[in-house]
C-alpha cells in the first residue's frame, strides 16, 4: 500500500468489460492504443483516452501527479442512462468494482443507481456497498426530479442509514440549465447553475435538515452556489423560513475543480477548509490532475487538505497510514 499523499475524489471510469446494451445506451468503442469513443446509439458522444479504462495507465498518471489514491465514478452520461435501466447500472457498478480490485487498493469506487422505483434504487445501493464501493454518484436532477423531491426520500434515508457517500455531478453536460446552449455556456454557466440548484435543494429543500448523517459532496466546487448563497439566505428569510442555513451549508463537501486559486479561498470561507476535496475530472481535462494538486498546495500551504478530508467524506480511516 503506497503512502497516502493525495486523494482525487472526482475522476471517471468506463470499462471495456461493460457489455453492449440495446438502443441508445452509452457504449465504449476502443479504436486503438491511442483512445476510443463513447457512442450513444450510432452517434459519437465524445472521444476518450485509454486512461478511462486502463488501470495501470491511470495509476501511472496518478504517480506523475503525486496522487496516491483516486475515487472513480461512472462517466456522467452512463449514470444518466443507468437511472432508467437497472441492468445497465449493475454492469457499470461491476466494472467500477473490478477496476478498484485491480488497483492494489489505490482506486476507490462510487457506483450509479437506477431510479425506476424505490426498491430498485435501495437494492442497488446495498449491492454497491457489498461490492466494496464507498457510495454513489448522483445527478443534480433525476429526470425531472430535483434532489429534494419526496420521491427521493427513501434513497436519502438509505444513504443516511448505510453511511454511503454521495457525489453530486451535473447532468447533460450543463445543457438545458440556462437559456444559452453550446460552449462556453454549457460548461461555463450550465454546469455551475445546475449544481447550484442541486445544492440549494439540499440546503433549503430540507434534505440536510431531515437526514443528519448524510455525507454529500458536489462537483466543480459546488458550482455557482458559493457565490449566490448569501442571496439565497436573504431570500429564505424574506419568505419566512427559519433555520441555521450556515450550519447546513458547512455540512456539504465541495471539490476543488474551479480552475482558479482565488475561488478556492471562497470555497474555504463558505464551507470550511475541512470540507474541500481534491478534484480533477480525470481523464477529461489533460494534465488537470497535477494542476489541481498544485493549486491546492499553493492556496493552502501546509494544510492537510489533499487526503484527510476525502477520507472523512468516504467514511474511511487514515489510522496507521493505510486505508481500512
Amino acid at each position: 500500500m503506497p503512502a497516502i499523499t493525495a486523494v482525487d475524489v472526482h475522476a471517471h471510469h468506463f470499462g471495456t468489460d461493460v457489455p453492449t446494451f440495446p438502443g441508445n445506451a452509452p457504449r465504449l468503442v476502443v479504436d486503438g492504443p491511442e483512445g476510443g469513443r463513447i457512442l450513444c446509439g450510432e452517434a459519437t458522444f465524445r472521444s476518450v483516452t485509454p486512461t478511462l479504462w486502463d488501470v495501470p495507465l491511470r495509476l501511472a498518471e496518478m504517480d506523475a501527479a503525486g496522487v496516491s489514491h483516486q475515487v472513480i465514478s461512472p462517466v456522467p452520461v452512463t449514470m444518466e442512462h443507468a437511472a432508467g435501466d437497472p441492468a445497465y447500472a449493475r454492469a457499470m457498478n461491476d466494472s467500477v468494482a473490478t477496476a478498484c480490485a485491480a488497483s492494489g487498493g489505490r482506486l476507490l469506487g462510487l457506483g450509479c443507481l437506477p431510479f425506476t422505483d424505490s426498491l430498485a434504487t435501495t437494492r442497488e445501493l446495498g449491492r454497491c456497498l457489498s461490492l466494496g464501493l464507498r457510495g454513489v454518484e448522483l445527478g443534480t436532477r433525476i429526470g425531472e426530479l430535483d434532489l429534494d423531491s419526496p420521491e427521493l426520500d427513501e434513497f436519502w434515508a438509505a444513504c443516511d442509514e448505510s453511511g454511503a457517500a454521495v457525489f453530486v455531478h451535473p447532468v447533460h453536460g450543463g445543457r438545458g440549465a440556462v437559456r444559452r446552449a453550446g460552449q462556453p455556456y454549457d460548461l461555463g454557466l450550465g454546469m455551475p447553475a445546475d449544481t447550484a440548484i442541486a445544492a440549494s435543494s439540499l440546503v433549503f429543500g430540507g434534505v440536510l435538515g431531515k437526514y443528519e448523517r448524510l455525507r454529500v459532496a458536489l462537483a466543480h466546487g459546488c458550482g455557482a452556489f458559493p457565490w449566490v448563497y448569501p442571496r439565497l439566505r436573504v431570500a429564505a428569510a424574506l419568505g419566512g423560513e427559519r433555520a441555521d442555513w450556515d450550519a447546513r451549508v458547512r455540512r456539504l463537501y465541495a471539490d476543488t475543480l474551479v480552475f482558479d486559486d482565488e475561488h478556492l479561498r471562497l470555497l474555504a470561507y463558505r464551507f470550511g477548509e475541512d470540507r474541500l476535496l481534491l478534484g480533477s475530472d480525470a481523464p477529461f481535462f489533460p494534465d488537470q490532475l497535477a494542476k489541481s494538486v498544485d493549486s491546492v498546495r499553493r492556496t493552502f500551504p501546509g494544510q492537510d487538505l489533499l487526503a484527510r478530508n476525502a477520507f472523512g467524506f468516504l467514511g474511511l480511516s487514515t489510522e496507521e497510514g493505510a486505508l481500512r
